[in-house]
This record gives structure tokens, C-alpha cells and sequence, in this order.
């Protein structure tokens, strides 16, 4: 990927966890240490995942590494909205983020197949 789409995703991956530090300060008490703080930091293993990929020559495998991170994002978001800790609104707003981050690794994934 060049150079410029590796800065695209990073910075939309931190402008993802800007959004969802807000949406996670509003958890329940009993849930900031637990489920919000596996929500931070799957956001930060993925921002360090793509941070890697973008250094590294070979990045098939890290990128693999990155998706699947990301779809553990997306699940423990679902998570929170269907406990009643993230409304709605919020759910959709973040859930778009993590779409569109999806579609930079996804298209990342095919070109480093073909």
C-alpha cells in the first residue's frame, strides 16, 4: 500500500478511538475496568498492528493479524450495545468507523493476495 493510504487508515483508526474514548466514558461504574478497558485495548492493538504493517515489507500476516483484531473490535462493541452500556446512536457512529477502517484493510488484503 502507499505510503499516503498507510497514514489514511492510521489516522481514520485514531479518530476511532477519540470517538470511542467519549462513547466508553459514559459506561456504567462496574463496567469501565472490565468490558471498556478490553474495548481500549483492542483499539490500541489494532492502531499498533497497522502502525507495524506500515514499517514492515512483508505484510500479509500482520495484516491478517489486523482484521482479525478488528473483528474483535466490532464484537465487544456489539457487546456493549446489546448489554445496554452503548446506545444505539453511539453504536451506529462507531460502528461506521470500524467499517470503514474494515475497508482499508480489506482492500489492503486483496492487493498483497494478488
Amino acid at each position: 500500500m502507499h505510503v499516503q493510504q498507510d497514514l489514511i487508515v492510521i489516522q481514520r483508526i485514531e479518530e476511532m478511538i477519540k470517538y470511542g474514548y467519549k462513547a466508553l466514558a459514559h459506561f456504567p461504574k462496574s463496567e469501565r475496568h472490565v468490558l471498556s478497558a478490553e474495548i481500549r485495548q483492542s483499539m490500541f492493538r489494532l492502531l499498533r498492528l497497522m502502525i507495524v504493517v506500515s514499517k514492515r515489507y512483508h505484510k500479509k500476516t500482520t495484516l491478517q493479524d489486523a482484521d482479525a483484531e478488528l473483528e474483535l473490535t466490532r464484537r465487544l462493541v456489539r457487546l456493549a450495545k446489546d448489554l445496554g452500556h452503548l446506545p444505539f446512536k453511539k453504536y451506529e457512529v462507531w460502528s461506521r468507523h470500524l467499517a470503514e477502517i474494515g475497508r482499508f484493510i480489506g482492500s489492503w488484503l486483496k492487493k498483497e493476495k494478488g
